[in-house]
């Protein structure tokens, strides 16, 4: 616990409107993937054609659009930020193993290894400054 009061003392000291803007942008980015997989199932489907042998097709398809929809809302607010981008986190790491495992799509692997990237740096440094945990903390 020490060591989260801590990284939160850091990121507020430290904060900066261009890393809001980052997490914000992380956060829509992520609820249209949500939107874009909700409403398109056959999509999402075929993307976890290479890992349907191991018997995960069904599971990640009722986790990964609603851990978007939700996940891309509270990071883009700041609402239980390092939460949400620990639930982003096996998305994100295999959606980078699907261009291995399948046939190599750069710009989908990009935007995978990018969102992966910032998901880790939000996860350590926090919502920052700007956001609705620290407006709630800050009423207490």
């Amino acid at each position: 616990m020490g060591t989260i009061k801590s990284l939160n003392k850091w990121a507020n000291k430290n904060t900066y409107y261009p890393l809001d803007l980052l997490r914000i942008a992380l956060g829509v980015f992520l609820f249209i993937q949500g939107i874009n997989f909700m409403s398109n199932v056959e999509m999402l489907m075929e993307l976890f054609e290479p890992i349907e042998s191991y018997g995960v097709g069904m599971l990640a398809l009722h986790y990964v659009a609603p851990a978007h929809f939700v996940g891309g809302i509270l990071i883009t607010f700041g609402l239980l930020t390092r939460w949400a981008v620990i639930a982003q986190l096996p998305i994100l790491v295999g959606a980078v193993l699907i261009n291995f495992i399948g046939t190599m799509q750069a710009g989908n692997f990009i935007l995978a290894l990018l969102a992966l990237i910032l998901c880790i740096f939000f996860a350590f440094y926090g919502s920052g400054k700007h956001s609705v945990d620290y407006y709630l903390k800050m009423q207490q």
